[in-house]
């Protein structure tokens, strides 16, 4: 039998991705400025509205800033929200990312303006901003309810003016990004997870009788906590 990673560990995984996540969109940032006068890369990994040969992009372009002060504006909110996501662990924080550029950037690729690049992290960051309004919403978790209402404090404005219309700046992709993190609270939920387990009458909750014994199932347990 398998055992899990004891709980006290996910916290430092979470945080260790996340440092991982932040540090390659600043590495990236760096080659770009070094090697291609600053717009190169963004050039190459942008999200073009509707170019089905370069719907690839949409994993590519959140690591891509339009210079420095761009990704430090997109940095500071990114890791206070992620912090929050990453004590979960780093699969939950790896699976919310993931559900988030998936949807955040396949929505800005159908409905931004033609003739348009999208680059930066922000649609990251809306996100995780609406997947912690929500989760505990889905997690039916008082806790969870009040982190998300100082995120809506410390942030809320700032994020609810990025949706208004403003040149050069994506609210498509601000809007999808935060689609996304909605959705993702709700796949995740505590209460998903609990209800696809299946378990036979008489079991205790996430668990599996087997000879006698009972394990959890990992996957499940791990989206649980």
């Amino acid at each position: 039998m398998q055992r899990l990673r004891p709980r006290s560990r996910q916290p430092a995984e979470g945080l260790a991705l996340l440092a991982a996540i932040v540090g390659l969109m600043w590495l990236i940032e760096a080659i770009n400025a070094l090697t291609t006068g600053g717009h190169g890369l963004d050039d190459e990994g942008a999200i073009y509205a509707r170019s089905i040969g370069h719907l690839w992009a949409i994993f590519t372009a959140p690591f891509l800033h339009v210079g420095w002060a761009h990704l430090i504006d997109n940095t500071i909110p990114l890791v206070f929200m992620g912090v929050f996501v990453a004590l979960r662990g780093a699969a939950r924080l790896a699976l919310v990312t993931l559900i988030v550029m998936l949807i955040g950037g396949f929505g800005t690729w159908l409905i931004a303006p033609s003739g348009t690049e999208t680059v930066g992290a922000s649609g990251i960051v809306f996100g995780y901003a609406t997947y912690l309004l929500t989760r505990g919403v889905f997690d039916r978790s008082w806790v969870e309810i009040l982190i998300g209402l100082v995120v809506g404090v410390v942030w809320g404005g700032a994020l609810l003016s990025s949706l208004v219309p403003q040149h050069g700046i994506s609210w498509q992709g601000h809007a999808c990004g935060a689609i996304g993190g909605v959705v993702a609270a709700w796949l995740l939920g505590a209460h998903r997870a609990r209800a696809g387990r299946g378990t036979p009458s008489g079991t205790p909750p996430g668990a599996e009788a087997l000879g006698g014994r009972t394990h959890g199932d990992a996957l499940d347990r791990a989206l649980a906590q």
